[in-house]
């Protein structure tokens, strides 16, 4: 079996939390996660974000750079960029096969009880993809919670815990102290957190693991200045000032207000590897907020007939909520809003929130098993209260099709797999 064939048929394998995995796999390929220093971002939404910006900042420094994040939007490579450009194809296949055979040597031996996860065996090609481009310096999206993710048997310098909301609840807990607990799993003893999120359950926790790790925790929001100016094309043009530097005026590259908080998260995460023994220029720092480039979240992109879609992978309702405040900021007449989610998610809850900016909605579904159907989502925007216009269509590329029937301009959320498609369709450079 070819390697891409091999990681791809492990996604029947599902989710499965625990680190033994892990451990076993990157011991057996000789511990890459070590050859290189790291910062790790965790979170409920915005930790992407953060990690692209803290990734650009870095870079900025000239210094050789690895991202880690997931999922992917439309090619696997892009779960592994090296320098911010994903991965060639025939390296990724190299390592792929570099895992698979140290995985069959585990096996073999009896030191691998069962089969690794699709997202164990990418976070160890990860590792090894990195080892092999001899980056300066990595920056690890966690998966899912933090505590029994695959990529908390790296060992960062410093790390960084995002906003915090209800989100894969099956997994995680049923209460934002719950979900604060297992993000705050990534802190290690001694490093420095920075944290954006301010509800205070989930304060609480953090604090107190980084108490009992010894660990610094920064509040991010703590001694800053982030005046939002104007918007400019939907982007933010702020004002920032930080305990650190005053870095005047800039104009953040990612759209939304909300980008507001994650700028400052990733600026001050930056910040802290001053502490660390990394210098961090203020130019490096001004490059990571108005240089990073994010697809896939609040992304305008416009088709051969000059139709544009507004994509954002809004997949809970707290991403709903924000893309909601994005509307009635930048779109207060309204938009058609194509929308797909998986069946994992809160669907109402992520619906619900966009209804009142919707002037047609068109429900739709990727082509994963994991989706939920366009019908179910037609009669789950029905119990939202939804009693507008409503088009009913399996095809993602038929519902685009739909929607631009009434205007030129139209936006596609609820899931990062149904925006992935939308980019496949109308972006090369993806």
């Amino acid at each position: 079996m070819d390697p891409l064939s091999y990681l791809f048929g492990l996604e029947k394998l599902g989710i499965k939390f625990g680190l033994d995995n892990i451990r076993a796999i990157v011991g057996a390929l000789g511990n890459p996660q070590d050859a290189w220093p790291s910062v790790i971002v965790a979170g409920t939404n915005g930790k992407g974000s953060v990690s692209a910006m803290a990734e650009t900042g870095l870079r900025a420094m000239g210094l050789r750079t690895g991202l880690y994040t997931s999922p992917h939007l439309v090619r696997l490579e892009e779960r592994f960029a090296i320098g911010g450009v994903p991965v060639a194809t025939g390296h990724l296949v190299s390592a792929v096969g570099t895992v698979r055979d140290a995985v069959a040597r585990l096996r073999a031996d009896g030191r691998l009880d069962t089969e690794p996860t699709f997202f164990e065996v990418t976070t160890a090609v990860a590792f090894e993809l990195f080892r092999q481009a001899h980056i300066d310096f990595g920056v690890l999206e966690v998966g899912m919670g933090g505590r029994w993710d695959a990529t908390n048997v790296a060992t960062p310098r410093a790390a960084a815990i995002t906003t915090i909301d209800l989100d894969h609840e099956w997994f995680l807990g049923h209460t934002i102290a719950a979900i604060a607990g297992e993000k705050a799993g990534v802190i290690k003893r001694g490093m420095r957190v920075v944290v954006g999120e301010t509800k205070p359950e989930a304060l609480a926790v953090i604090e107190r693991v980084c108490a009992d790790q010894a660990a610094t925790m920064v509040r991010a929001g703590d001694g800053v200045r982030a005046e939002v100016l104007r918007l400019d094309g939907g982007r933010p043009v702020v004002a920032l000032a930080t305990p650190v530097r005053d870095y005047g005026t800039l104009r953040l590259s990612l759209g939304g207000r909300h980008q507001v908080r994650n700028a400052v998260t990733a600026v001050r995460l930056l910040e802290q590897l001053e502490s660390c023994g990394t210098r961090v220029p203020a130019d490096a720092v001004a490059a990571a907020v108005s240089d990073t480039r994010w697809p896939g979240r609040l992304d305008v992109v416009t088709d051969p007939a000059g139709r544009t879609v507004l994509c954002d992978s809004a997949h809970n309702p707290a991403g709903a909520r924000v893309l909601a405040d994005y509307l009635r900021e930048v779109h207060p007449a309204g938009l058609p809003i194509v929308f797909g989610i998986m069946k994992d998610k809160d669907v109402g809850g992520t619906l619900g929130p966009l209804l009142p900016s919707a002037t047609r909605l068109v429900v739709t579904h990727a082509q994963t098993d994991r989706a939920v159907s366009a019908t179910a989502l037609a009669e789950a925007a029905g119990r939202a209260g939804w009693r507008g216009p409503l088009d009913v269509e399996g095809d993602v590329g038929l519902a685009l099709e739909a929607a631009w029937r009434h205007t030129p301009a139209i936006c596609a959320a609820g899931s990062i797999f149904l925006v992935g498609e939308v980019l496949a369709r109308l972006r090369s450079d993806t």
